[in-house]
């Protein structure tokens, strides 16, 4: 693969996939320009090297209709600030237009195309869109991990109709630390996995189960495992269709020898939406009545002692419904606990992300994913489509 410090771009034409997927208030200004920021790097290399840009993003999803509260307008207003330099905003993607400006370009001027999901071809790798994305273009460069897990075509599709594709340095770093994990962890590797489904995360826990000494679970997957094990769960989320699956992946744990660990004690509440807790229970079953919302202060001080010994830890996904503070608690505490750990940390997913700056330890972590979906699925195949992509050419 090539990286963008191996093309000789002075002069060159660049098309840079980048993640400006931000969110946006109402009256459309910037909630947080983190993303904006992560790519800023490989940018003002390619500025520094006298190359012409043409920058592609999509925000939220348009399903393939232009949408004005989609625009990346204001992206291109905030971009300008952040490299102190005019942006030219495009009103399309592709085009006559959209091609006299590219062909206009002078060295150190940066083009921001419109939504590439206001055409309908992005999303499903159209090779004719690719094609005409690829006009005027000399190289392309993949700056957006968070967009990597999908074959689409400013990703993927595009690599076919130019002359070299290199990863930007955001791709480089998410690439090194994701591999790490993968294939060279320092021992103890402990994975911590929370969120909702158990589904999201099945194909993630069986590659763990050959990778990893300890599999630390929390969140609403964690009573699917219960229930697996036939214990009475109250109205906790449960996936019945998953029972099996969970079955076979705590037999599978045992026969693997990594440990495989459920929470000791669970934060119980009548409903999400109640806010409160209404108790902490150590035991089975759960009052008919209540729901497991966040881990306990037994399970935080047990986790935190595995994670306290840990050399390599990979997180992904919140121990409780994070979103409500009353439950919140087990997630925040585990972040202190990874953050204090000095192992080599990454961490992923939006919540999980959220929780380490809502603990304010995110300075601490090793390397934050800007990809939750992407560092998710490069954890289960150990690959993308956008890396693949990038290796053919």
């Amino acid at each position: 693969m090539l990286f963008v410090e191996d093309l000789d771009v002075k002069g060159k034409t660049v098309f840079v996939r980048v993640d400006f997927n931000v969110p946006l208030t109402d009256k459309g200004e910037i909630r947080n320009d983190t993303r904006i920021r992560a790519s800023l790097p490989t940018i003002n290399y390619l500025l520094g090297k006298s190359a012409k840009l043409v920058l592609a993003s999509h925000l939220g999803r348009p399903k393939g209709k232009i949408d004005p509260k989609m625009s990346l307008k204001p992206v291109a207003k905030r971009l300008a600030e952040l490299i102190g330099r005019d942006v030219i905003m495009a009103s399309d993607i592709v085009g006559e237009e959209v091609n006299k400006l590219k062909s206009g370009l002078k060295e150190g001027d940066v083009l921001l195309l419109e939504n590439v999901r206001f055409h309908a071809g992005e999303t499903t790798n159209d090779p004719e869109f690719s094609k005409k994305l690829a006009e005027g273009i000399d190289y392309f460069v993949n700056d957006a991990f968070g967009s990597s897990h999908r074959a689409l075509a400013s990703v993927v599709g595009i690599t076919n109709y130019v002359k070299k594709s290199a990863a930007g340095y955001l791709m480089k770093k998410e690439i090194e630390y994701l591999r790490k994990a993968l294939f060279s962890p320092a021992k103890p590797y402990v994975a911590i996995l929370g969120g909702a489904k158990v589904e999201d995360k099945i194909p993630v826990i069986e590659n763990l189960l050959n990778k990893a000494d300890t599999i630390l679970i929390g969140g609403a997957m964690a009573y699917t495992f219960f229930k697996a094990q036939g214990f009475g769960t109250g109205k906790s989320l449960v996936e019945p269709d998953k029972i099996e699956i969970a079955q076979k992946i705590l037999a599978l744990a045992k026969e693997k020898k990594v440990r495989f660990i459920l929470p000791l004690d669970n934060v119980l509440a009548a409903s999400i939406e109640s806010g409160q807790v209404a108790q902490i229970v150590d035991s089975f079953p759960f009052p008919q009545d209540l729901m497991g919302v966040d881990i306990g202060p037994k399970t935080v001080a047990r986790y935190a002692e595995i994670i306290a010994k840990a050399k390599t830890i990979v997180w992904n996904g919140p121990l409780g419904v994070f979103e409500t503070p009353a439950f919140a608690q087990g997630t925040l505490e585990i972040a202190q606990a990874v953050a204090a750990s000095g192992a080599l940390s990454i961490v992923g997913g939006g919540d999980s992300i959220a929780a380490v700056e809502k603990a304010g330890v995110s300075q601490k972590i090793t390397h934050i994913s800007t990809g939750g979906g992407a560092s998710l699925e490069f954890l289960a195949n150990e690959t993308l489509p956008g890396i693949e992509a990038l290796e053919k050419k």
